[in-house]
């Protein structure tokens, strides 16, 4: 197959499975094991992340400058905190822990967590936790997405709904947390690999723009759910998407 074509196939795969919590790493990674043989499948599934960070820059430039000119000082506190507390323990668990089937396990409870969310809601039960609790729960539950098969839009999503955040605001937060840990990993794989870059710029124009549009699609479809339903449709992607990799060994 043509290396453009199956860029621009990955790029397009990054684009979908990026928003939803499922881990967009392991799709990916597995379908680059097939597609580019001689090429580490895990700094391919790494490097699609550049188009993805792209979308969310462009979709949220109103919100990031607001944030980068003081004008949203409890958002930049919150990502501050947020990052403050993903890199490092990220860091950490990357180099103890690469084991697939403890990921795929934390995403199963990250379901079902999102099941108790969805069912306190419903009941109209208020768990107090403060916005800086809740940026260094999101953040640490971020920092464990460097473990194979958990989701980071599925960890920092089921973070962000243990606080009084409606569905598009817990989306908007969880997607801008990403960018500065992206930014620093992809820092590193391009330091480490540069020809990457060179040859895979494919990926990054058809996963810019496929997730700008899905990210638009599924901003515009949670303005649309009370919380509970988000909750709980986010709790069965979550569990779907564990049960993928426990089966498939992603």
């Amino acid at each position: 197959m043509n290396l453009i074509l199956i860029y621009l196939i990955l790029g397009i795969l990054q684009g979908i499975f990026e928003w939803i919590p499922i881990s967009s790493e392991g799709i990916l990674a597995l379908a680059s094991k097939f597609l580019l043989k001689e090429k580490n499948p895990i700094d391919v599934a790494l490097f699609l992340h550049l188009g993805t960070l792209i979308a969310i820059v462009v979709y949220f430039r109103k919100a990031w400058k607001d944030v980068l000119r003081y004008r949203n000082r409890h958002l930049l506190r919150f990502l501050i905190l947020a990052t403050m507390t993903a890199l490092p323990l990220g860091f950490l668990i990357y180099s103890v822990i690469r084991s697939s089937t403890v990921g795929n396990t934390l995403l199963l409870l990250m379901g079902g967590g999102l099941f108790f969310t969805a069912f306190f809601q419903k009941k109209g039960i208020r768990l107090h936790v403060n916005e800086d609790q809740l940026a260094v729960i999101a953040g640490a539950l971020q920092g464990l997405a460097v473990i194979p098969g958990v989701s980071r839009s599925g960890a920092t999503i089921f973070g962000l709904s243990l606080g009084n955040v409606r569905p598009p605001e817990t989306l908007r937060i969880s997607y801008m947390m990403s960018t500065p840990v992206i930014v620093a990993a992809i820092i590193y794989l391009l330091f480490k690999n540069p020809a990457l870059l060179i040859e895979g710029w494919p990926a990054l124009i058809s996963s810019a723009l496929v997730g700008y549009f899905s990210l638009h699609i599924l901003l515009h479809l949670s303005q649309k759910v009370n919380f509970f339903k988000f909750a709980l449709s986010f709790a069965v992607v979550c569990i779907i998407g564990a049960t993928i990799g426990f089966i498939s060994g992603i």
